[in-house]
């Protein structure tokens, strides 16, 4: 058999992480890496958070799964924290982001249909966007690098450039249900969408009774400053995906919606046999205990903007690999003179520095929210030397 065990659809590299310490995760072979990658915007808490492991533990000796045909108050109290921090009125849990933005998607779709408006089936999405790998999101995205052997898309997707607002407008028909849109491009190069973009989009599904759906699988639950990136635009969506670090590491997902917004979500449109167990909601729980504060959220501003100031001196060292600096919070991204990836690989493989390549020619930055001074400090000794022995590959 020449297949391996795993199917091969990943490029896996040689770290082989068995065990995490904080910012740290340590290989089979003893080998310490600096995680400025946190799972990519996953493990918020760092790999050995005390509250997150004891909610997990006590609820895995308690209950662990039960149907979502029975009651669920593990369940109703993550949901009711979530509408109490945001815009939502109702939640369907999930297990992954790509779920949550499938429900969104879904969402957005039977409202219009609820309305008996049966035309309005179509999500104006944005170029270089990522909303998952399942067969709708990938549909969503104008990435064809993530269509290749999956044709035909599913119909129902508009795209369009990113932050340009008039594009938006022009787009606009009868069949328009919503638009989809990360308020930060993750995958896409950490792009920042503009206020007026954002305050724009929220105009125009005023004016013409679409839903405003925002994915905030990456930006969302304290990786920007605040709790979802949106509250910096002061606006508020009618549906908003979120997962990575609501569950620290657990997979957890969710689809937060209005009232309005839901009005098709009745008995049977949706469903999901693991969504919302106990033992993720638990997660949730110990995630929300630990950053829905201001304490936290100003923590995370605060390092945020000192490692943003720090890398902005730094990139002036080094004009041929490094163009600027742009994100939000502790999720930074570095756009580069070079293709990222092999960068990437040499800080990995000679420095032991995790980070993670993304879009036009971006290396994102997306430590646990937790890191400290000591860890900030070791990150830049690390980048630092990582960039003087680079040695730029002649064909770039």
């Amino acid at each position: 058999m020449s297949i391996s065990p795993l199917m091969p659809v990943y490029p896996r590299c040689g770290v082989r992480p068995v065990r995490g310490d904080n910012a740290h995760l340590i290989s089979e072979d003893g080998t310490r890496y600096l995680d400025f990658a946190a799972g990519i915007a996953v493990n918020l808490l760092g790999h050995s958070h005390p509250g997150l492991i004891g909610a997990i533990q006590r609820q895995a000796e308690t209950l662990m799964h039960v149907s979502n045909l029975y009651g669920s108050p593990q369940g109703e109290e993550l949901a009711q924290r979530l509408v109490d921090i945001t815009f939502a009125d109702t939640v369907f849990f999930t297990n992954s982001g790509a779920e949550a933005v499938e429900c969104a998607i879904k969402t957005a779709r039977a409202y219009h249909q609820a309305e008996g408006s049966f035309d309005k089936v179509e999500l104006i999405t944005f170029e270089n966007a990522f909303h998952g790998r399942t067969m709708a999101t990938i549909s969503a995205s104008s990435q064809t690098k993530m269509h290749q052997g999956f044709k035909p898309l599913l119909p129902g997707f508009k795209y369009v450039p990113f932050d340009d607002l008039e594009a938006v407008r022009a787009a606009v028909g009868p069949n328009t249900a919503g638009f989809l849109v990360e308020p930060i491009q993750g995958e896409g190069g950490i792009r920042v969408a503009s206020a007026s973009f954002m305050e724009g989009l929220r105009k125009l599904a005023d004016e013409h009774d679409l839903m405003l759906v925002l994915d905030e699988v990456q930006t969302g639950v304290a990786r920007t400053g605040t709790l979802f990136a949106y509250e910096q635009y002061g606006i508020e969506p009618d549906v908003m995906a979120i997962a990575k670090g609501i569950g620290g590491g657990f997979p957890l997902g969710a689809c937060l919606a209005t009232e309005k917004a839901a009005r098709g979500m009745t008995f049977g449109a949706h469903g999901s046999t693991y969504g919302g167990n106990p033992l993720a909601v638990a997660a949730g729980n110990a995630v929300l205990d630990a950053v829905a504060n201001e304490e936290f959220l100003a923590s995370v501003r605060e390092k945020g903007e000192r490692v943003r100031q720090r890398l902005e001196q730094f990139i002036g060292n080094y004009p041929e690999l490094f163009e600027k600096v742009r994100g939000k919070g502790l999720m930074l991204g570095l756009k580069m003179k070079v293709e990222p990836r092999p960068f990437m690989q040499h800080l990995r493989d000679k420095h032991q520095l995790l980070t993670v390549a993304a879009g036009d020619n971006t290396l994102r930055i997306l430590p646990p929210l937790t890191i400290g001074d000591a860890e900030i400090s070791e990150f830049f000794d690390k980048i630092s030397a990582g960039s003087a022995d680079y040695m730029v590959p002649e064909s770039v």
